[in-house]
């Protein structure tokens, strides 16, 4: 009797693939590498990529990616279909509105909101509630 695989396997490079683990809570992809605490909600559907970090108690919704080094912070909530860029810092208690991109080594402070479908510039710094229209994040 064969044994069922408990992981899937997407190949990056061409001859080089990323093997991803399901969460034991949501069942959501984890890649080896990364480190998602067991309290934490991963969605079925989401990935979290090699090196980032899940924290206690964060949730990861539906069709969400969290690119490689990306850290989720306590009780952090990551709507569907949000993207986290590769070393993005995303603070205690942020919430991340559905299909927001976060770029690369962008910060978000504890506590932030961001507005749904909101676009955050790589290496940006956002110390408080996203206003759509309004520059409220400066460069690092």
């Amino acid at each position: 009797m064969r044994r069922k695989k408990n992981y899937i396997e997407i190949e990056e490079v061409p001859g080089k693939a990323l093997r991803y683990y399901k969460h034991v809570h949501g069942g959501g992809f984890v890649a080896d590498g990364a480190s998602v605490d067991p309290s934490a909600f991963v969605h079925e559907s989401a990935y979290v990529d090699p090196g980032a970090v899940v924290r206690r108690g964060a949730r990861i919704g539906s069709g969400a990616w969290v690119d490689q080094g990306a850290q989720i912070g306590e009780d952090a909530v990551v709507g569907s279909c949000v993207r986290v860029g590769r070393d993005a810092q995303i603070g205690r208690g942020v919430r991340l509105g559905m299909r927001t991109k976060v770029g690369d080594r962008a910060r978000i402070a504890d506590h932030a909101r961001v507005d749904a479908e909101e676009t955050i510039a790589a290496g940006a710094v956002v110390t408080g509630r996203r206003v759509p229209g309004r520059q409220i994040s400066t460069a690092a």
